[in-house]
């Protein structure tokens, strides 16, 4: 990948507490997220568990989705960056692991789609073709992910770059392959109807609205 960033010559101390148990600690703690302090302590708990001599694919792939979510929330840009970097860097190890499998890229694509929102023009513009890679090699491997979220971040990426070449009829086009497969995802209605609006068909678009 282009922003291949070399998490493993991160210096860090690995714990001698068990993989499984730190694991279940941080899920723990990550199912009280609403909570940023919980949140904060579920990523530093999984840290401890990531060995740069010993990878292990749920540790890495779940760490970069802890960090996609302290990112969200993280309001420090600085801040918010390096974990956003930390949570895509482990997206990629994960994806490396077990490339069958949809976790890791689709939370490396996570990742780097929240870093290319918060800095449209450093990171956005370039960012872009590896978010669609990562997000098309997801529906390769498993449409249904996630609700079908990775067809709803393609629409995203067509929506926020429309002025630059992104295409509102293709993200309406994912976001209804998205609802062919997952009816419960809110966000995809939501976004549907975004797009719906900005090709000016705003009664399908209230639909979808009314329904959420």
């Amino acid at each position: 990948c282009s922003r291949h960033i070399d998490a493993e010559a991160e210096h860090t101390t690995v714990s001698t507490v068990p993989t499984a148990e730190l694991v279940k600690s941080a899920e723990g703690l990550f199912a009280k997220r609403t909570d940023a302090a919980k949140l904060k302590e579920a990523v530093a708990v999984l840290g401890k568990a990531r060995n740069p001599d010993k990878r292990h694919f749920e540790v890495e792939w779940k760490f970069a989705m802890f960090n996609y979510f302290l990112g969200k929330q993280t309001t420090d840009e600085a801040e918010a960056d390096k974990i956003l970097r930390d949570g895509y860097a482990a997206g990629l190890i994960a994806s490396r692991l077990e490339p069958a499998k949809a976790d890791g890229y689709f939370w490396a694509g996570a990742n780097l789609g929240e870093q290319a929102r918060r800095s449209p023009v450093t990171v956005g513009l370039k960012a872009t073709s590896e978010i669609r890679t990562l997000m098309n090699k997801v529906i390769e491997l498993d449409p249904k992910y996630q609700g079908a979220s990775a067809y709803d971040a393609l629409a995203q990426l067509e929506l926020a770059t429309r002025f630059t070449g992104g295409k509102p009829e293709k993200a309406i086009e994912y976001l209804e392959a998205a609802l062919a497969l997952e009816k419960e995802n809110s966000f995809i209605y939501l976004h549907l109807a975004e797009a719906l609006i900005a090709v000016q068909k705003r009664p399908e678009a209230r639909k979808h609205l009314e329904f959420i």
